[in-house]
């Protein structure tokens, strides 16, 4: 399979355009259909890349002030107490990080009860919190957005 190919196919399988809340030249940053805590998303080059070492200086640039929207964001609405990044590429074979916010108790929001069950230890990534709930990461994007002055 061409990288293009492997592109499209990780950004319909993360609705990166659909539940993007910011992006710049480089990079999207999108929430993670997956909630294994409230507002996990995912970061993702805007181009295909299959290493890490690929990804040029400016690119790199481009990620750092983007992660600083993150944290700024994330704080902003939900109070998390650390954030993970993780890059294991090991099923989607595309430069990305799942960014997963960790919190040492439970928030409430959209009228629902979210917990982060493998604090303080690896996040539980297989945790899906909500999904049946319509309207969820919609709401997850606005909030996040109006966080981060989009």
């Amino acid at each position: 399979m061409d990288g293009t190919q492997i592109l499209a196919d990780f950004r319909s399988k993360f609705q990166v355009d659909e539940l993007l809340v910011a992006k710049t030249p480089a990079w999207s940053w999108s929430v993670r259909p997956a909630q294994a805590t409230l507002a996990c998303g995912v970061l993702s080059l805007n181009r295909y890349a299959a290493h890490l070492a690929e990804v040029t200086a400016s690119e790199m640039a481009e990620l750092s002030a983007l992660v600083g929207t993150i944290e700024r964001s994330v704080k902003s609405a939900f109070g998390y107490d650390i954030i993970n990044y993780l890059m294991l590429m090991m099923v989607d074979h595309h430069v990305h990080f799942h960014v997963i916010p960790r919190y040492n108790g439970s928030r409430r929001f959209f009228g629902l009860e979210w917990l982060d069950p493998g604090w303080p230890a690896f996040p539980a990534l297989a945790e899906q919190q909500h999904r049946e709930q319509a309207g969820v990461l919609a709401a997850i994007c606005k909030e996040l957005r109006a966080a981060s002055g989009d």
